[in-house]
């Protein structure tokens, strides 16, 4: 199967060294939460709230000296 770019995204940022990404998955993003499947390197951690995310990525920077990473869907209203 060719490679997706959600797998690209994904795969580029085990390349930099992010090892986990906070998620709250939705519709704009189905792309890339359904490559976590083919990325092994990378853990995909489910959030509740998209602000609580935002300060798990934040926590994750500073205590562990690490890239934090966030992401959330796009919402048109």
């Amino acid at each position: 199967m060719a490679q997706t770019v959600g797998e690209f995204l994904l795969r580029r940022l085990v390349a930099w060294g992010v090892r986990r990404v906070y998620a709250y998955p939705g519709d704009g993003i189905n792309g890339i939460v359904g490559a976590f499947h083919r990325v092994p390197d990378l853990r995909f951690i489910q959030v509740r709230h998209e602000e609580m995310g935002a300060f798990m990525a934040c926590a994750h920077a500073k205590f562990a000296g690490e890239v934090g990473v966030w992401s959330a869907t796009a919402r048109c209203r």
